[in-house]
């Protein structure tokens, strides 16, 4: 899976379509005739086994060996059977790319010992490199290219919006809809049920090459999650990414995945992943529309308040109740404004608030003044104009006195032009200048509330989380290995209460106060240690995994008695539960009894938290109320780990237990602030314990006194695969330098922020020109995300921190490098601090970076260095690096071989200029 090849999909000289014929019927023969179409001016044939001189007017030939040459882009409409062969017959002609539009219901079946089409498909193309797009898709279109080989049932327009998907039908539908929209595309594609180039590829290449300002995705699944999340992080921080997914309830959701333990819908994970990467989802296809609409043409809001200028008051009461039910806010206007529109009179029935109601006989100049007074008011976000076709204000009077008034108004703009004959002509004026609009009032404020959302996601990819809580040392995860390698050296799957409450105390999860018991006469010594009431559980091989009632959730309280106040008594439960085990579940062995003093009088709430985890997105973390109330309430909310104390409080903050920490706590961000730190625990837990398959801690007792964890249950697993990943923290060393400092070499991590900034000031402008190539006094909020949240499988950064004697830390410099996405280059850059330089930082640093990227396959190393800057030039050479001066950009172009190339085609991206 990578880039390799694929711009011979996109920008291919000559093209050749397999199975092209002029019966009205063929596949092929509508392919090239929308090739032609679209006034493509290479080379062009038509390839048929039935030997037509032509095609359309297109030179034919029988077979691959009868073209004049290697055509850049094979088009394969020829019956799938034939397909995988074919294939490996471009392969050794020399094509680099296949695009496959044939299909049919059979592409798995197992056909002997040769394997299934698809199977077939894949050996084939991984015999010579070629890549393959499909089967099943329908094509591609790169207006801008005048390319398109497709299917697609009419042109489309050149454009900034590049359209990805997974279903060639829904891909047709959008073009119309586009159409009627006059939405033009810089690509469109679908990939299918392809077998080699997959959706992350696509977006890695849109993102590198393509003048596209937004991407729309379709999603029908997600096959390698950390691929996905990886590319379609990277594109959202360059442009807009919206996302819609189908496979959203169980019965249209054909993935064929096992569920997700502790999860009845795998689709809030989908929300989770697009979240996380600041993507905006969408329910529908017209949504996606209108959300483009809107996200492209808004300038960035500050907040979600919304005022409405209407004039009816029962279209404005319609837009009010969509923006309570999607969470928005309705601003309240300030002193000035209330005392502007009593002033004016323009408030129909509520004057002074919010909406603001003209009535029914309010002219275009009455809606100008409105939104005049509107618009400058601090506490709105954004306006939107709701408006029925009347006499005195027609529809495009109105929209036209909006147009030419539009630089007076302060506030980005909404329209809802409420009709279909007289509200057409509105909306297209809109359109032509520019302002979003939308048939209803409710489609408005969806298209708003998309845009609220937007900036959440955008400020969570970019924010600067404050420093972590916790962090685990070498010992503290050697602990936790041990326990969890001797439960498998014994053929557990799961740890028992005992071990399970040893990791969590590890990490800094308090549990509650407990004795582990293996007999009743161990009960009789040990039970009046718990003064008061005590409760008594049994653990058993069936018991001791992680979300296993959630059918039956009366159940939880199986195996387990409370108010045992006599240690007779606790020595009795004991032989009561052991029978009960014994003669219910005889397949299973009681591992231990838990004894713990019963948990009553301080007004707790009982939380459910955890880790479990996702067949595709791998480790998820999972919040929400606990108890036996967790089947009963919807309010399971997942993310993705790694975890920071912002995104933790994103988490926590859209649960129902946070709605009822702040009205009934005593310190709601005290209590708020614990939940963070124990999901940010959580995540640092799934990180290092990649054996750690689930963990659920319910009920987990938030009380004044602070957490406790009552119950609890670990299961395992084979080592997970992140779909972010965590932060290496195996490649952190401890150095001295020649002054005799200790310092440490680690990868860089978001909150290490603060640490950039002042290392930044402490440059000097020389310093700051040899590593931009241009003067910068300061960072920005955004360079500071850049530089410190980075994708680590595609980017690493090494800082060389030293610690002082009072435990402040500073920054001593730093070396980065970002990745091709198919590990063929990677571009380095160093920095190190002016007063510091002579004590060998920067070659500790080089030499750090260079064996990782040797370590994970990187073939080459590359730098750029101004011509003036002669210590890093001596650096170079002596760390061995072929030095040579770029005529063109007037800089010195260092570059280190790391590794060999093992396949033509990464012979072939070496030898070529870096992208």
């Amino acid at each position: 899976m990578s880039t390799r090849f694929l711009h011979h999909f996109f920008e291919p000289r000559s093209i050749a379509v397999f199975g092209a014929s002029e019966k009205p019927e063929s596949l092929g023969g509508l392919v090239l005739g929308n090739v032609q179409e679209a006034g493509f001016k290479g080379a062009l044939w038509a390839v048929n086994l039935r030997g037509y001189d032509s095609v359309f007017g297109v030179k034919c030939v029988r077979n691959v060996d009868e073209l004049p040459e290697v055509p850049d882009l094979c088009v394969i409409c020829s019956p799938i059977e034939g397909v995988p062969r074919l294939i490996r017959k471009l392969g050794k002609f020399g094509a680099k790319a296949a695009l496959v539009l044939s299909g049919g219901a059979y592409l798995d079946r197992e056909e002997g010992d040769k394997g299934s089409i698809r199977q077939r498909m894949l050996q084939a193309a991984r015999e010579s490199g070629i890549r393959v797009l499909g089967p099943e898709c329908m094509g591609l279109i790169v207006p801008g290219k005048k390319l398109n080989a497709s299917y697609a049932s009419q042109p489309i327009k050149a454009g900034r919006v590049a359209y990805l998907g997974q279903s060639g039908m829904l891909a047709n539908a959008m073009i119309d809809w586009a159409a009627g929209r006059d939405v033009g595309f810089s690509h469109l594609i679908t990939v299918g049920d392809s077998v080699d180039v997959l959706l992350p590829d696509l977006i890695d290449y849109v993102n590198q090459y393509s003048p596209a300002q937004a991407i729309l995705l379709h999603l029908e699944r997600v096959t390698d999650a950390q691929h996905f999340m990886t590319s379609v992080r990277d594109a959202s921080r360059n442009r807009l990414v919206v996302a819609i997914k189908s496979g959203r309830t169980p019965q249209s959701d054909i993935s064929g995945m096992p569920p997700t333990p502790g999860i009845a819908n795998r689709d809030v994970v989908f929300d989770a992943a697009f979240a996380r990467a600041g993507v905006v989802r969408v329910n529908d296809s017209d949504e996606m529309l209108d959300a483009l609409e809107t996200l492209s043409r808004m300038k960035p809001l500050r907040g979600d308040r919304l005022a409405i200028v209407s004039n009816g008051l029962g279209p404005a009461m319609l837009a009010i109740d969509k923006l309570m039910s999607a969470g928005g806010t309705l601003a309240e206007f300030d002193a000035d404004t209330q005392a502007a529109l009593h002033k004016n009179q323009v408030d129909m029935s509520k004057p002074g608030e919010n909406p603001v109601d003209l009535g029914g006989n309010a002219t275009p100049e009455r809606f100008v003044e409105a939104l005049q007074i509107v618009t400058a008011d601090p506490n709105v976000d954004a306006v939107l104009v709701v408006h029925a076709p009347t006499r005195l204000a027609p529809s495009v009077a109105t929209a036209q006195a909006l147009i030419d008034h539009r630089k007076t108004f302060k506030r980005n703009l909404l329209t809802s032009w409420m009709g279909l004959k007289e509200a057409l002509n509105a909306r297209h004026v809109c359109n032509l200048a520019g302002i979003p609009t939308y048939t209803s009032p409710e489609k408005a404020v969806k298209a708003f509330m998309h845009m609220v959302d937007y900036q959440r996601v955008q400020a969570l990819l970019h924010e600067i989380p404050p420093s972590l809580p916790f962090s685990t040392s070498p010992a503290i995860r050697a602990e936790c290995r041990a326990l969890i390698k001797h439960a498998k050296e014994q053929g557990r799957q799961t740890l028992t209460h005992s071990e399970t409450a040893q990791v969590l105390e590890a990490y800094g999860i308090p549990t509650a106060e407990s004795v582990y018991l293996q007999s009743p006469e161990e009960a009789l010594q040990v039970a009046d240690r718990f003064p008061g009431p005590k409760a008594l559980k049994v653990i058993h091989d069936g018991n001791c995994r992680p979300y296993r009632y959630r059918k039956h959730p009366h159940k939880l309280s199986a195996g387990l008695l409370q108010d045992l106040e006599s240690a007779q008594q606790v020595a009795d439960g004991v032989r009561q539960l052991g029978d009960k085990v014994r003669e219910k579940f005889p397949e299973h062995s009681v591992r231990e009894y838990c004894l713990q003093p019963m948990q009553r009088g301080k007004h707790s709430m009982q939380i459910c938290a955890g880790i479990t985890r996702d067949p595709v997105f791998g480790p998820l973390i999972v919040f929400g109320i606990g108890g036996y109330k967790v089947n009963v309430l919807a309010d399971r909310q997942v993310a993705l780990p790694p975890l920071n104390m912002s995104l933790a409080s994103d988490v926590v903050g859209r649960t129902h237990a946070a709605s009822l920490i702040r009205e009934h706590s005593a310190d709601p961000e005290r209590d708020i602030q614990r939940l963070c730190q124990l999901l940010v625990k959580l995540s640092q837990m799934a990180s290092d314990l990649t054996d750690l398959r689930g963990l659920e801690l319910n009920p987990l007792l938030l009380n004044r006194d602070g957490m406790l964890a009552v119950d609890f249950a670990m299961d395992l697993g084979t080592p997970a695969r992140f779909a972010i990943m965590p932060y290496p923290e195996e490649l952190r060393e401890w150095v001295s330098l020649k002054n005799s400092w200790q310092v440490e070499v680690r990868p860089i991590r978001a909150e290490d922020a603060p640490l950039i900034t002042a290392f930044h000031r402490q440059l000097s402008e020389e310093s700051i020109r040899f590593r931009y190539f241009h003067n910068k006094s300061s960072l920005t909020q955004r360079d500071l995300s850049i530089l410190s949240h980075i994708n680590y499988d595609r980017q690493m950064a090494f800082i060389a921190e030293h610690q002082h004697d009072d435990g402040s830390k500073e920054m001593l410099g730093v070396v980065r490098v970002w990745n091709d996405p198919d590990n063929i280059r990677t571009e380095f850059s160093i920095i190190i601090r002016d007063d510091l330089q002579g004590l060998g930082i920067g070659s500790l640093l080089m030499k750090k970076m260079i064996d990782y990227c040797t370590s994970i396959g990187t073939l080459e190393m590359i730098g750029k260095i101004m011509v003036d800057n002669h210590p890093m030039r001596a650096l170079m050479k002596h760390l061995g690096f072929r030095c040579r001066y770029n005529m063109e950009e007037q800089v010195i172009d260092a570059v280190l071989r790391l590794n060999e190339p093992d396949s033509e085609w990464q012979r072939h991206r070496l030898e070529s200029l870096p992208d």
